[in-house]
């Protein structure tokens, strides 16, 4: 690496080893026997401790946090991916407990993405191709398959295994335990093996200072969807032609997006 990018406030222990082409920002410290691989960039202020290893093509932001045994940027874990460049790209604020994982990408060229102030607790796994919003919760051990898109603010318990290819909406609370076979909706709790949608995310809503009346909106929804005997076509159908709150149009918006899946509670669809 070119000393040029390396500035004075960068800490970086004499035992680390640093790859070719890696780019440092500001502040950054990389502690003790961590590994940084070629073509590897940092975002200021970011804290890689211990025992870390950040392999190759991978970018990350700033004021993150790796701890001891984490390992950003393996290989895809997919057999059916060739040897060829791809990338994990993570964006600011992130907290990477002992142990995690994240693959890059199966595909030349394509990306595992991570966005902003996600808490990823031990033994979280990343799959290939995730793609991950912002301020989500991973407990301990959550296993996410290839190709999982979350969006933000949700909450996993931990010991959840998440089925590749599945979705899981905004501000959805999944209980520890819970197989995830299918799209998780957002605003609902979900939980169970095979998992179940059981209600609205009371708690989770107020938490994030949502009004009463958008909370009994979701309420009304959920009854429509998982407390009827109605099909989710019917449910949509008269959802559609009432004058619905932003949450419940957010929701019909998730409902109605093709699904590889299917979403849980309901016949799966192929699209």
């Amino acid at each position: 690496m070119s000393k040029k990018s390396i500035k004075a406030d960068i800490l970086i222990h004499k035992t680390a080893i640093l790859g070719k082409n890696v780019e440092i920002s500001e502040g950054v410290e990389i502690g003790p026997y961590s590994i940084i691989g070629d073509h590897v960039k940092i975002g200021s202020h970011t804290i890689i401790k211990t025992h870390v290893v950040i392999e190759k093509n991978t970018q990350i932001g700033s004021e993150c946090i790796f701890f001891p045994g984490v390992v950003a940027g393996s290989d895809s874990q997919d057999l059916k991916a060739k040897k060829q460049d791809s990338f994990v790209k993570i964006g600011n604020k992130n907290i990477f407990r002992e142990y995690v994982t994240i693959n890059r990408s199966s595909y030349p060229d394509g990306s595992t993405i991570i966005g902003d102030e996600n808490l990823f607790m031990t033994y979280t796994h990343i799959a290939h191709d995730c793609m991950i919003g912002n301020k989500n919760i991973f407990a301990n051990a959550v296993n996410l398959g290839g190709h999982v898109f979350i969006e933000n603010n949700i909450v996993i318990g931990g010991l959840t295994g998440v089925h590749q290819f599945s979705r899981i909406g905004s501000y959805a609370m999944i209980g520890g335990l819970t197989r995830v076979e299918r799209d998780v909706p957002p605003f609902f709790t979900t939980v169970g093996n095979p998992a179940k949608v059981r209600g609205v995310n009371i708690t989770g809503l107020k938490r994030n200072s949502f009004s009463r009346d958008a909370i009994n909106s979701l309420k009304k929804a959920y009854k429509l969807f998982y407390n009827s005997d109605m099909t989710l076509e019917d449910a949509l159908n008269i959802l559609k032609k009432e004058e619905n709150s932003a949450e419940v149009s957010d929701l019909l918006i998730f409902f109605e997006k093709k699904s590889k899946r299917g979403i849980i509670g309901f016949l799966q669809v192929d699209n």
